[in-house]
């Protein structure tokens, strides 16, 4: 059974840092694709940022790319999403997820996509 645990999630400053994380368990990350969806109240799911399985290839959606980051410790099963230069607009549910199989032709956007969902982490940008 694969489990996702994210964590690190609270409430940050407008230009402020974020880094949250999700321990995975049941899948081995470094033969995995996995992304991040957040969810804002009222608003559906959107597409974040995605891992390749090698890890050699990372995924942005356009309104974070540039400001975040995808990443994975290997060795501590876990990937990360460094979040830069946030904005009120980046107030979600940010949710963890493991691709069905390698992605192609985009489908990293699309949440069918994916096979497994973490219970999600709130950040909230706000002053």
């Amino acid at each position: 059974q694969v489990q996702l645990v994210e964590s690190g999630g609270g409430l940050v400053q407008p230009g402020g840092s974020l880094t949250v994380s999700c321990v995975v368990s049941g899948r081995t990350v470094s033969s995995s694709a996995m992304g991040w969806f957040r969810q804002a109240p009222e608003k559906e799911r959107e597409f974040v940022s995605a891992i390749s399985s090698t890890g050699r290839t990372a995924y942005y959606g356009g309104s974070v790319k540039g400001r975040f980051t995808i990443s994975r410790d290997d060795s501590k099963n876990t990937v990360y999403l460094q979040m830069n230069s946030l904005k009120s607009e980046d107030t979600a549910i940010y949710y963890c997820v493991t691709a069905k199989s390698e992605f192609y032709s985009g489908n990293y956007l699309v949440p069918q996509t994916y096979d497994n969902w973490g219970q999600g982490t709130q950040v909230t940008i706000s002053s």
